[in-house]
């Protein structure tokens, strides 16, 4: 991968010409992204984001944390968050925004009983008692047959009593509806499933896998995954806001 994405939230964060982001998918046309939406604060936040962030306690892991609004806000507010991200540049521009822990990591390298926290208090224990994933956290699963790793992994990471906050969005508005009503989505797969493009300043990023997982389904998961799973907040866009917990 080029770190498109990173490179666009470093470039937004050191003033050197940032431009807009292009993204596409495999059932979108290009749309343009202002990457200023990235470095959002609270009051821009939309309401689910708003919720997660009101619902958070004890110590939180902010997964995939792109250029670090989530975890900047809950840092202001005293908590002992930690941010990871797979871009080495949004983990740059996190460090000069002034995220005191964060780190380039996928949350599926993090080793729950590992000697060497992420955390800089408690050193003896890598768990959460929060666990973000937030603008449509169900993305970095991929695909449907990886949702069970990554939930085991998020279960691993959580203290006893602790939360993940999750959001994502039902595409199933956007496809076409017959005659008689039923949604026209692929024979083959789930129709969350999605690939993703990304252009910056005229380079192509390697397209990937980006899941979009209706309520239900990420229920039906948890549950088979030995979580609990609460719709906390429905948006106006087909969006919610989901809080999986231990059984």
């Amino acid at each position: 991968m080029k770190d498109l994405f990173g490179k666009a939230i470093l470039d937004y964060q050191t003033n050197n010409s940032p431009e807009d982001l292009i993204t596409e998918t495999s059932i979108s046309e290009a749309d343009e992204m202002s990457v200023a939406y990235l470095f959002r604060d609270f009051k821009e936040m939309p309401k689910l984001e708003q919720k997660a962030l009101q619902l958070a306690k004890g110590k939180v892991l902010d997964v995939g944390c792109g250029a670090g609004s989530h975890a900047l806000y809950l840092q202001e507010k005293g908590f002992d968050v930690t941010a990871i991200d797979i871009s080495e540049n949004a983990i740059k521009a996190c460090e000069l925004r002034g995220l005191k822990n964060c780190k380039v990591s996928d949350v599926l390298d993090l080793d729950p009983d590992t000697s060497t926290a992420l955390s800089k208090t408690n050193q003896n224990n890598n768990k959460f008692d929060t666990i973000l994933l937030l603008m449509n956290g169900t993305g970095i699963f991929g695909k449907m047959n990886n949702i069970p790793k990554f939930l085991q992994k998020l279960k691993s990471l959580l203290n006893e009593g602790g939360q993940i906050l999750i959001d994502s969005s039902d595409l199933i508005y956007m496809y076409d509806q017959d005659e008689d009503g039923a949604y026209e989505v692929p024979a083959n797969g789930y129709y969350g499933e999605l690939t993703f493009t990304i252009q910056y300043k005229g380079e192509n990023e390697d397209t990937f896998d980006w899941l979009y997982l209706d309520y239900n389904t990420l229920q039906n998961a948890a549950i088979a995954n030995g979580l609990e799973c609460d719709l906390i907040l429905e948006g106006e866009h087909f969006d919610y806001l989901a809080k999986l917990t231990h059984l």
